[in-house]
């Protein structure tokens, strides 16, 4: 059986220590780095099952090292940072994060969320692939197998969890989604106070179709239920 590999990366040796032993406990293999690069490179060059990223690293920091990974690997990741503002915490789920836990921390919490995201990454890639079609929604192309989004033929960049938030929406164009509907479907978890992650996700996704600028009005919000696709 294939032992499970945890990156940790953070600059303060104590913290990645603490860390390291907690989940050594649960018979996890660890991987430490001190710096973004190293955790960069880490993930390129190890098979890493999920990563524990400080934002505050020297060199590269971990809302960078969170783009890199994203470019080509879709393992859950956590913050785990001494930056606790809510611009901070929506910044890292925006670039991609799964989960964000603020210094101080309790040791067996982290771990608990290791676990948890652990447990949903291991029913994704056991459980039977879905076909999913191409969606056209005037002028909007949606390519589940390449993960790709075209607006009139220019491409939009999406984090995975923006893209299924689309891809959700736009294959069920007349129906209305909630947000707990919407992060129950798309983070696989069920919900709990975070009403402002899927928000944040839904305002990203908008202006990256347009809809800052009065165009593109593919997201329509019914207030005081949810959200649904514009056709």
């Amino acid at each position: 059986m294939k032992r499970i590999t945890i990156l940790i990366a953070d600059d303060e040796v104590e913290i990645a220590d603490l860390v390291a032993l907690h989940l050594q406990k649960e018979g996890y293999h660890i991987i430490k780095a001190f710096d973004g690069k190293a955790a960069v490179q880490a993930v390129q060059t190890q098979a890493i099952d999920l990563a524990i990223l400080d934002i505050m690293m020297p060199g590269m920091d971990g809302y960078e090292v969170t783009r890199k990974i994203r470019e080509q690997y879709h393992l859950p990741i956590i913050f785990l940072s001494a930056k606790t503002s809510d611009m901070d915490k929506i910044t890292g789920l925006v670039l991609g994060a799964d989960d964000y836990m603020t210094k101080p921390f309790n040791p067996m919490e982290l771990v608990a969320r290791v676990n948890s995201q652990l447990r949903r990454s291991l029913q994704f890639s056991q459980s039977a692939p879905v076909q999913r079609s191409i969606l056209e929604k005037g002028g909007l192309i949606i390519s589940p197998d390449q993960h790709s989004v075209t607006l009139y033929g220019k491409p939009v960049e999406l984090t995975p969890k923006e893209f299924d938030i689309l891809y959700l929406l736009a294959s069920h164009p007349k129906q209305v989604f909630s947000a707990e509907s919407i992060f129950e479907q798309v983070w696989g978890e069920a919900y709990y106070e975070s009403g402002n992650t899927v928000m944040v996700h839904i305002r990203t996704l908008r202006k990256k179709l347009g809809e800052d600028v009065g165009k593109n009005k593919f997201i329509k919000t019914i207030w005081g239920v949810g959200y649904t696709f514009n056709e």
